[in-house]
């Protein structure tokens, strides 16, 4: 992690594979493409290949990583070539997918572009596709050589893709690390102007938060799945408008909300802590107003892949900076909590 690495991806890559291998392909949108192309293929002796994913969680699908790797055999791809994946969340997973069965299996590194990824997406091996039925449904582990996150690439971000993103750093300050929650709530001035050092802080407190727990559970059959705070029923709301409506992190920060308020009615969380919680998701805002139904939202997490056996799986806060899975909460609580979380979008957007 640092500024300047985009333009020395070469020798970095190197560093950690070894010699460069004939062929190298950077998926990539054309957007982030047109930003910082020339600085990534200025590092390469030869250019690489670059292979386009279009903007939009709609285009995480099988039928484009199969595009994908169609151009890499046009263009000479074998079992020894390496892939880069250049851009935000959804570039990082469906590279990630396309390198773990590309020959069945090849190397590649990510080179995370959004808060979003440099935080959450990029660590931690998981990669893959969505399908209609549900997100991240078709996917496997494959573990990057390395992860180069360049800060200096957040100076292009929106505004509104800084703050969702965001989220996902909420997220782990209330599940795992309470001095990044008080961070967070003291410096929303510093991060949100993007301070170097503060937003430094956040991400490495994130990265170190995720990479401790995906190194005890790597496979997500038990402690992992506290990672999933919020994206039960936030996954539920992108499924529900079709990915068009909510970006990722916006999703999860009201299924935050919407798990902050179970977590209360189950008492795992007193209202003074579930409040506060509830005021840092806001203070990141602001959230997208939703005008969806609850019991619609309760049917989309049908489909969730933490569910085992029909039971519907729930992370739920325990305290501030610790948290745990649930098995047994019922449609009627899930929808009650949905309802809450709609009720609080109507009053922030009357």
């Amino acid at each position: 992690m640092g500024s300047g690495l985009v333009s020395s991806l070469a020798p970095r890559i190197e560093r950690v594979a070894g010699r460069l291998p004939r062929r190298i392909f950077v998926v990539t949108s054309p957007e982030i493409w047109a930003l910082w192309g020339e600085a990534v293929s200025a590092s390469f002796a030869e250019q690489p290949v670059a292979l386009f994913l279009p903007v939009g969680e709609k285009h995480k699908t099988l039928v484009n990583v199969e595009k994908l790797a169609r151009q890499m055999i046009s263009a000479g791809g074998d079992r020894s070539a390496l892939l880069i994946a250049f851009g935000g969340g959804i570039v990082g997973d469906v590279g990630g997918f396309l390198a773990a069965i590309f020959m069945r299996g090849i190397r590649y590194v990510q080179v995370p572009t959004t808060f979003l990824a440099q935080v959450d997406s990029s660590v931690g091996g998981k990669t893959g596709v969505n399908l209609p039925e549900g997100k991240n449904l078709i996917g496997s582990f494959h573990h990057p050589l390395a992860v180069f996150a360049d800060i200096g690439v957040l100076g292009t971000l929106p505004d509104r893709e800084l703050r969702a993103g965001l989220m996902e750093s909420v997220k782990a300050g209330i599940i795992r690390d309470r001095t990044l929650v008080r961070f967070m709530e003291e410096h929303v001035d510093d991060v949100l102007r993007r301070d170097p050092k503060a937003l430094e802080k956040v991400i490495a407190a994130s990265v170190r938060m995720k990479a401790e727990v995906v190194n005890r559970d790597e496979r997500e059959n038990g402690l992992r799945m506290i990672l999933n705070f919020g994206h039960t029923l936030g996954h539920a709301i992108e499924q529900v408008t079709r990915y068009k409506v909510l970006l990722h992190g916006e999703g999860v920060g009201w299924g935050m909300v919407a798990a902050l308020q179970l977590a209360k009615t189950r008492g795992t969380v007193s209202s003074r802590q579930a409040e506060r919680l509830e005021s840092l998701v806001h203070l990141y805002g602001p959230l997208p107003p939703l005008n969806l139904r609850a019991s619609k939202l309760v049917a989309a997490t049908a489909a969730d892949k933490k569910n085992t056996g029909g039971v519907r799986r729930f992370v739920l806060p325990v305290g501030i900076g610790d948290a745990g899975v649930v098995d047994d909460v019922t449609p009627a609580e899930l929808e009650s909590a949905a309802a809450y979380m709609l009720a609080r979008a109507a009053e922030r957007h009357p």
